[in-house]
């Protein structure tokens, strides 16, 4: 938490690193401590990552059980295990690297702190949720130098002079730069660590006068120690604090609904309110996104079904089957972790253009065998045309799923957030779908597709 001094910080993560190489299967450790000169993580001292490299060879989920459980091991701490990608995917996201995100906005930081322990109460006991925390917001000790400046013109000091003294004195000022075999090192000017050990002696710290004379810094400010937030966030023009938590052992979309009902339960001072967002957020927003698009595709599709087959009968009943190609990947999703996530819809998009495809080419056979070949139209020109049909719709499955079987045999490892369960819905849509083609489709076509004027779209002379 804030305050956590460096030393304190390096025995932790030290000790973590070394209890981490214990386990079966983790191959290294690595970590930094707070934030680095050019770093693009703002973090004070307080923070630190582990990072540990897990090897191919080992069970990937024992060994994450057994890191989650080390981890746990360590009292006191703001924590989280989480793969590299999907970290840095939720923080481009949300700026979290949490599964749900409450964001509390308002104009004071009291009163977000009241508000971010309101929240945090009603969140506890909702089931599913994990690492429950919010935001380390705290007041810290600061140093505080006031020049009195009626004090400070009687010895000829200005009050620049005094605030840039100090702060050389307290804090240090780099004054240059030494290059030495191929690295540049700064050069900085500080007080002793035994002139500014505590506020006594920072009092005691002597200022330069225009005379030549010295002043003790006391004696041309007030010195003291005040409580100052040791950050500040905005966001839209708004202060705000987050309060996050990740999902474990249940779905996120019901967990992130009873987070939503148990907010309705907390009330809200006037300029306050709270926005719920992380990962489930964004899945709806993708989701919604998804959705648009699929929906022109199904569109496009049957336009596409109706200028393929010149028979809007035809079009409607191949359009109409296809939804039914979709079951094997629903139920593959379903019986593996229950949860439709960005790679599956995506994977239930493919089915559909894979179903369309495989539609659009056993029909149109059956057309080519009745009005090229001469074959009248009945059970022996269905059997014919899907016995010729099967070869090229067993191809497209099989290279298909022979592409995907590895990803699925991997696993969801890191990396694989999306592929992983896109490639378990392909597999599954892929067997419903082949035997939609093979099966229903020609049954259909036997029952409703009799050729004929009525149906046909006009030719053109």
């Amino acid at each position: 938490k804030p305050g956590t001094s460096h030393p304190e910080m390096w025995r932790i993560t030290a000790e973590a690193c070394r209890e981490l190489l214990t386990i079966n299967g983790v191959r290294n450790c690595g970590s930094h401590i707070g934030q680095a000169m050019s770093a693009d993580e703002p973090y004070g001292i307080y923070f630190t990552e582990n990072w540990v490299s897990v090897d191919p060879s080992v069970d990937y989920d024992e060994t994450l059980g057994k890191i989650q459980e080390t981890v746990d091991g360590y009292p006191g701490l703001i924590r989280d295990v989480q793969t590299y990608l999907k970290e840095r995917i939720r923080e481009v996201l949300t700026g979290s690297s949490d599964t749900v995100v409450v964001r509390i906005y308002g104009p004071e930081l009291h009163g977000l702190h009241e508000m971010a322990d309101k929240v945090l109460a009603s969140l506890e006991g909702i089931e599913g949720i994990v690492d429950l925390k919010k935001e380390a917001h705290a007041d810290m000790s600061q140093l505080d130098i006031e020049v009195d400046l009626a004090a400070a013109q009687r010895y000829g000091i200005k009050p620049g002079d005094v605030r840039r003294a100090a702060s050389t004195l307290v804090q240090g000022e780099e004054v240059g730069d030494i290059f030495w075999d191929g690295k540049t090192y700064d050069v900085n000017v500080r007080g002793t660590p035994e002139t500014r050990t505590n506020l006594d002696d920072i009092r005691n710290l002597l200022i330069d006068t225009p005379s030549g004379t010295h002043v003790r810094l006391e004696e041309v400010a007030d010195v003291r120690m005040v409580p100052s937030p040791n950050v500040i966030e905005r966001e839209g023009q708004s202060r705000k604090q987050d309060v996050s938590a990740n999902v474990r052992g249940r779905d996120l979309g019901s967990v992130a609904a009873d987070v939503e009902s148990a907010l309705l339960g907390v009330e809200f001072p006037r300029e306050y309110h709270a926005e719920v967002i992380g990962e489930f957020a964004e899945r709806q927003a993708a989701s919604r996104s998804i959705l648009i698009a699929g929906s022109v595709a199904v569109i496009a599709i049957f336009f596409l079904l109706v200028t393929s087959f010149g028979n809007w009968r035809l079009a409607a009943l191949t359009f109409f089957t296809l939804p039914w190609a979709l079951v094997g990947g629903l139920l593959a999703a379903y019986f593996t972790n229950g949860i439709l996530s960005l790679g599956s819809l995506v994977g239930l998009l493919t089915i559909l253009g894979i179903a369309t495809r495989n539609g659009i080419m056993m029909i149109s056979h059956f057309q080519h065998l009745e009005e090229e070949e001469g074959m009248p139209f009945g059970s022996e020109l269905v059997m014919r045309g899907a016995k010729e049909r099967i070869a090229p719709i067993m191809m497209t499955a099989l290279t298909t799923g022979l592409a995907l079987i590895p990803l699925v045999i991997a696993g969801n490892l890191p990396g694989h957030e999306i592929e992983h369960p896109m490639a378990i819905v392909i597999l599954g849509g892929l067997v419903s779908s082949t035997l939609l083609n093979l099966l229903v489709v020609p049954t259909l076509y036997l029952r409703f597709g009799k050729s004929g004027v009525e149906g046909r779209l006009p030719q053109a002379a």
